[in-house]
């Protein structure tokens, strides 16, 4: 199914169009006008360029824009949390706070929209915020760089849903959407969505010329029921809403998937000192909580002739050979007045799914008192994701 990539693509200047539909239910025919457009927020582009850069060169504190409200801040404290870069917040009420541990650093609570605006304009360099936001509302501006594409929270996907019922009844794909006759220039498919930029690019990427959009930030699934759209564009979690009002999602429909990412300011990247240092910092404890979250330590005892010996037979069964290998040393203990090593520990990491079958697979080969020990972090020698950044930059 097509899903638009999160590599942005740079999307040209348009002009605002105007349209308007019409329905009937057992009321007089009812005729609703709105005017839509792709740039319906403040464009990227229309951002002075020499503004952004005064204020980028001028400011000299490092500023991180979170979520101020709902399920996406908590998220995200408690991923900084877990990363050891806890936010302090005298006041609730304020919207700057500090990270201690982060020298000349500011935290700055925004509305996740308002998190991409002011990186554009220089007033942020650096957020974290869905990706879906920032796709919509950068709108393939460059100057918007991931720097970690999957923090592991805010999991959804924008996608287009119909009714179930009607002359949808037998729709079930993009494809099938688009061919039905019903769609002419008299008559478009009028659809509710709050992102009025993704979801016009996508239907003409996707070959429905007739369509015609109407704007709403809530309660869209009501709109089919109403009889004021036939379909919607909305985020998608469970799938719940859609179902209890009686609305699907169609083969091809997902737009974008999206999670929780930390996005950049190349401007504040490549221009300010301290930037890319403390961008570093974050994403090598972003990197190493993350890998660890999915990873458990397992040490046994095991007997064996050498160390080598041990280790070729764990490393005989596939789900032991850990990230690099098993660590394989002597036990030493004392019998009859003489120290022997008898035994040898094996110390892995086993993914947290593949546990219990580890643990089977220990015992078949001769382990014997398994210890189990969560994972904080996992630092590697370098993170790939920093040489991607690096590679973004130019550098």
């Amino acid at each position: 199914m097509p899903v638009v990539s999160p590599l942005f693509l740079q999307c040209p200047l348009a002009a605002s169009t105007s349209s308007s539909f019409s329905h009937s239910l057992n009321s007089p025919r009812v005729s609703v006008k709105f005017s839509i457009s792709c740039c319906a927020v403040a464009s990227p582009a229309a951002v002075s360029i020499g503004i952004a850069d005064n204020r980028v060169l001028e400011r000299r504190e490092i500023r991180l824009g979170l979520p101020s409200k709902g399920r996406m801040a908590t998220d995200t404290l408690d991923l900084l949390k877990d990363c050891q870069l806890s936010v302090r917040q005298v006041n609730p009420r304020q919207y700057v706070a500090e990270i201690p541990q982060l020298s000349n650093f500011e935290v700055w609570f925004q509305r996740p929209k308002d998190i991409v605006r002011k990186l554009l304009s220089g007033d942020l360099d650096l957020g974290i915020v869905g990706l879906d936001i920032v796709s919509e509302y950068g709108q393939g501006n460059e100057d918007l760089i991931l720097v970690h594409d999957a923090l592991d929270f805010g999991e959804c996907h924008l996608s287009l849903a119909i009714p179930r019922y009607g002359i949808f009844e037998n729709i079930n794909s993009l494809r099938e959407l688009a061919q039905m006759p019903q769609w002419t220039p008299e008559k478009p498919l009028r659809v509710a969505t709050g992102f009025t930029y993704l979801a016009p690019k996508f239907m003409k990427e996707n070959g429905l010329k007739h369509v015609t959009f109407s704007t709403a930030d809530g309660a869209l699934e009501a709109a089919p029921a109403m009889g004021i759209a036939d379909a919607i564009v909305d985020l998608v979690s469970s799938g719940t809403t859609l179902r209890e009002n009686n609305l699907k999602e169609i083969e091809g429909g997902v737009i974008l998937e999206s999670q929780a990412v930390l996005v950049a300011s190349r401007k504040s990247l490549t221009l300010r000192k301290g930037v890319l240092d403390i961008t570093h910092e974050i994403l090598e404890r972003l990197e190493a909580h993350l890998r660890a979250a999915g990873q458990l330590t397992v040490t046994a005892n095991m007997r064996g002739t050498s160390a080598e010996e041990v280790a070729e037979r764990v490393l005989s069964q596939t789900s032991l050979s850990g990230l690099q290998g098993p660590t394989v040393s002597p036990v030493f203990c004392k019998r009859d007045g003489r120290v022997a090593a008898d035994y040898y520990a094996i110390v892995i990491c086993v993914p947290k799914k593949l546990l219990y079958k580890s643990v089977q697979q220990l015992r078949a080969i001769g382990g014997s008192g398994v210890l189990v020990s969560p994972l904080t972090y996992i630092f590697d020698e370098e993170t790939p994701r920093w040489r991607e950044l690096l590679s973004k930059l130019g550098m």
